[in-house]
């Protein structure tokens, strides 16, 4: 895991690290409190001699339960804030560089459970293996100074079921391990498939083939977690079994020294029980083990948001909108100044002698196309499918890397998070599950007077007062509730409402008569008078009020 991720949580991870110590030591005394309380109470002493022991038994009883409450929730409070930021880069890194993940199940697995792993890191792995490694240490040198010997021989028994043991089960978990995260991404892309292509699938006939394939994913994946499975239970009881001998080897070496009765039995007992404490690293090499391969697809996702230039040349950071910091971090967003730099006059955008492959070695979508955009200057790009017209919106919004060449805004390279100087409505826009409100703002701060605006720009502001919840209207799933130029209109007016300095626009009156098409086009320029527009057409109508008109062939 990256340094500057756990960083800023350490003093909160120390804190749940030692409470987990303090829990495991209490378990620890417990037991052995307890059973000299046992077996000197066996005895018949006066019930004075036994006082502080019952007390003690009492105290670290309720000491265990309120010390790992405390672990848990001091530890879960640092883990948890940790994934919200691996959750934030990761997002962030996908949505900057989308060819890093081939499929949308891939990239949903990496999300949910790749980033899980990093919390199982931190709670199953980190702080039980530091509790444990301190508790061993601990019940050593308690069962040194009751018998030397005895301390010893428990010493080589923890360090086998602390070392060797977790060794051996990470070594058996690595191979199995690092097939998991690409099986469990299989079968959410299996999934996916399966859900959202059920009408064509079942259509064309190939349902059955995908569910056979689907089917063959989650039986292999079963045969590695059962396979898991078994090796587990072989360390466990291996380790069960050294445990049982390092008791025994504690209580023959206190036999051999003439150890009091009740003192064998405490370390007898205390054996088991620092036992159990030292086979929890197994379950936490176990668990490294199998999350290595999740943790591994993370690492190239996990790059902290790259320093930008804004529009007024400032160095600052531009982070996702809609991101919610907590009180610890170094930085938080400002609404005002995001407005403020969406809002600044346009710089010349330019694309230098950029080529683009989408393989390696693969014939170029772009080969040395070069294109200066003046500041608010109005640019049209029309040519057949497959021309590249969306692969220059890509490069010109930084959502595609140029193989060679540089595109450059305001003399300088455009920043990989460019979301406040170059954006607009592109072919694969989301319309989510929720308000035309929501949907129009991604909830960016806005008022009235600019939705409706935007919205009347777009030509979407008659059917919102047309329905009876207004801007609160639900638009269904990927706008399932819309028809498709409502739907293309509704991210239309999104994209308005942002409105950087420049302003791209992939097929905006797609799904609209000719006539309808002509007035929003009109309406949208009338809206982005001041801003450079770069719009990508099939329709030569659409390009007689723009100042250039590039043909790609």
């Amino acid at each position: 895991m990256r340094w500057d991720l756990v960083r800023p949580m350490m003093w909160r991870l120390g804190g749940a690290g030692l409470l987990a110590t303090i829990t495991e030591l209490s378990g620890l005394g417990l037991m052995a409190t307890a059973t000299w309380l046992l077996m000197t109470a066996a005895g018949q002493p006066p019930i004075t001699a036994l006082t502080v022991a019952i007390v003690t038994v009492r105290a670290l009883a309720i000491s265990r339960g309120a010390f790992r409450y405390a672990e848990r929730l001091a530890g879960h409070d640092a883990v948890l804030r940790i994934v919200t930021e691996v959750r934030a880069r990761v997002f962030a890194s996908l949505a900057r560089h989308p060819g890093l993940v081939a499929r949308r199940g891939d990239a949903l697995s990496r999300m949910v459970s790749d980033v899980d792993a990093v919390q199982d890191l931190v709670v199953r792995v980190a702080l039980p293996a530091f509790a444990a490694a301190l508790a061993g240490v601990v019940a050593v040198v308690a069962a040194l100074a009751v018998e030397p010997l005895a301390g010893l021989v428990l010493a080589v028994g923890l360090l086998i079921c602390g070392l060797l043991l977790p060794a051996l089960a990470a070594r058996m978990t690595s191979a199995a391990g690092a097939e998991l995260a690409p099986l469990r991404a299989s079968y959410a892309v299996a999934t996916i498939d399966l859900v959202h292509g059920a009408a064509d699938l079942a259509a064309y006939g190939a349902r059955t083939s995908f569910e056979q394939a689907a089917a063959a994913t989650a039986a292999d994946l079963a045969t590695v977690e059962k396979r898991l499975a078994r090796q587990a239970l072989g360390v466990d009881l291996l380790g069960s079994l050294v445990i049982a001998a390092t008791a025994a080897g504690v209580v023959l070496a206190a036999l051999a020294r003439d150890v009091p009765g009740v003192w064998i039995g405490v370390l007898a007992v205390g054996t088991l029980a620092a036992g159990e404490i030292a086979l929890s690293l197994v379950a936490a090499a176990r668990k490294r083990a199998e999350i290595s391969g999740a943790l591994a697809r993370l690492r190239p996702l996990l790059a902290p948001p790259p320093a930008a230039h804004s529009a007024s040349g400032d160095l600052r950071w531009i982070r996702d909108p809609g991101r919610i910091l907590d009180q610890d971090s170094t930085e938080i967003p400002d609404p005002a100044r995001t407005q403020e730099a969406a809002g600044s006059e346009p710089r010349e955008l330019r694309l230098d002698d950029v080529t683009v492959r989408y393989r390696e070695g693969g014939v170029p979508a772009l080969a040395g196309f070069s294109l200066t955009l003046p500041p608010g200057s109005k640019t049209a790009l029309v040519g057949p499918s497959g021309a590249g017209k969306s692969t220059v919106l890509g490069l010109l919004s930084g959502a595609i890397q140029p193989s060679d060449g540089v595109v450059r805004y305001d003399g300088r390279p455009l920043p990989d998070e460019a979301y406040d100087l170059v954006g607009g409505l592109f072919a694969d826009a989301a319309v989510f599950h929720a308000s035309v409100l929501d949907n129009v703002t991604l909830g960016r701060p806005s008022t009235l007077e600019e939705r409706t605006a935007a919205a009347e720009a777009a030509g979407l502001l008659d059917w919102i007062e047309a329905q009876p919840d207004g801007w609160d209207t639900l638009v269904g799933e990927e706008g399932a509730a819309m028809s498709g130029g409502q739907r293309q209109r509704l991210t239309l007016a999104r994209a308005l409402l942002h409105a950087p300095p420049v302003l791209l626009l992939d097929e905006p009156t797609e799904g609209l008569d000719p006539q309808h098409a002509d007035e929003v086009l009109r309406r949208v320029l009338a809206y982005a008078a001041s801003r450079t527009v770069v719009l990508v057409t099939h329709r030569s109508a659409e390009t007689s009020a723009f100042d250039t008109v590039v043909q790609l062939a």
